[in-house]
């Protein structure tokens, strides 16, 4: 495997922004990825493990140790059942394109995934979700290297810590494995109501009344590119904030100065509210601050416009922050990872 030296990040990011790597290299095979992470920890460097680029943003400084790019293949049935249908995935795949290989067999459980960016690999660590459908409803398992035992494991949904865009590998165990594939199973039974707001809207909108996977998976790139810029032309990492969860209390208390504020049930008893709105009601919706322009169809978004640095990035993102703290008492979450 070929090591290349002082790589600039900002060409392998879809934000386009910060230093460079010490070290790069790619990955094809569970063998290769284990060589190189115990090249890694006997040199003493950090490993970081890089899908598509449209999740992570760069610091100025760059990556003192080794970016390693995913790029483990496959798409195995497992099994194959009455109802369900078991897939094994490679991590590097293309993550639209596993989507779409689904919905060609009449598969559903991840049709409302379409049109997000990345790798398969990368869906777990964040929990990936769109329009109603979350990776954790479901991965069965995933295979990984653990860097900290020197060995392949293999993790049950159950251990991955799922909750709303977290898990452990964004947690408890960041930077302790290497995700090598993920076992998903998929459903042969057509995909029923009540759908997505947006999704629902759409169907209306458009007289469809027959729901499939494939309906699913048009509507969500019809809705996905009315807003939001594609991050191959358009610097972006997609929705650059989390959508904000809060208490019952803090709902309350917020709905007597906005009766309007939208919400969305969780499971555990708590609301979550989108971050959109709540910039959108500080006006930062349509402005660009330090070359970051807060996206007009979606505020969630921040696209680099002219930004040249991490620290421009800092500037804008911390403006936000602060407005949204000051006028809603919430604190929203950086979605992105970085490095």
């Amino acid at each position: 495997m070929d090591i290349h030296t002082n790589i600039p990040l900002k060409n392998y990011t879809t934000m386009r922004l910060g230093g460079n790597a010490r070290f790069m290299t790619e990955v094809h095979t569970p063998q290769e990825v284990a060589d190189v992470c115990r090249n890694a920890h006997a040199q003493s460097l950090p490993i970081f493990i890089l899908g598509g680029g449209s999740n992570v943003i760069v610091r100025d400084e760059g990556f003192a140790g080794i970016v390693v790019r995913n790029r483990l293949t496959g798409f195995d049935i497992v099994s194959e059942e009455p109802s369900q249908t078991t897939i094994k995935i490679g991590a590097g795949e293309n993550w639209d394109e596993v989507v779409k290989r689904t919905v060609d067999m009449n598969l559903s459980g991840i049709e409302a995934m379409s049109a997000i960016p990345g790798t398969a690999g990368a869906a777990p660590v964040q929990n990936v979700g769109a329009y109603g459908q979350e990776i954790a409803d479901t991965l069965i398992s995933l295979d990984a290297y653990d860097i900290q035992t020197d060995r392949f494991v293999t993790l049950q949904a159950s251990d991955c810590g799922f909750s709303y865009r977290q898990s452990i590998f964004r947690s408890t165990s960041a930077e302790r494995y290497v995700i090598t594939s993920i076992t998903l199973r998929l459903y042969k039974a057509a995909p029923q109501p009540p759908f997505y707001k947006d999704v629902q809207d759409y169907f209306d909108t458009n007289s469809i009344t027959i729901f499939t996977p494939q309906a699913i998976r048009d509507a969500v790139i019809i809705i996905r590119t009315n807003k939001l810029p594609d991050p191959a032309v358009t610097p972006n990492t997609g929705s650059f904030f989390r959508n904000a969860v809060i208490e019952d209390w803090q709902l309350a208390d917020l709905r007597k100065q906005y009766p309007d504020i939208p919400t969305y049930d969780m499971p555990d008893g708590r609301f979550k509210v989108p971050t959109g709105w709540l910039i959108e009601q500080t006006g930062f919706k349509g402005k660009t601050l330090h070359g970051m322009r807060v996206h007009d169809k979606n505020a969630l978004v921040l696209i680099n416009e002219s930004a040249q640095s991490y620290a421009d990035l800092a500037a804008a993102r911390n403006e936000i922050i602060g407005a949204v703290r000051d006028q809603f008492r919430i604190t929203i979450e950086q979605e992105p990872l970085e490095i």
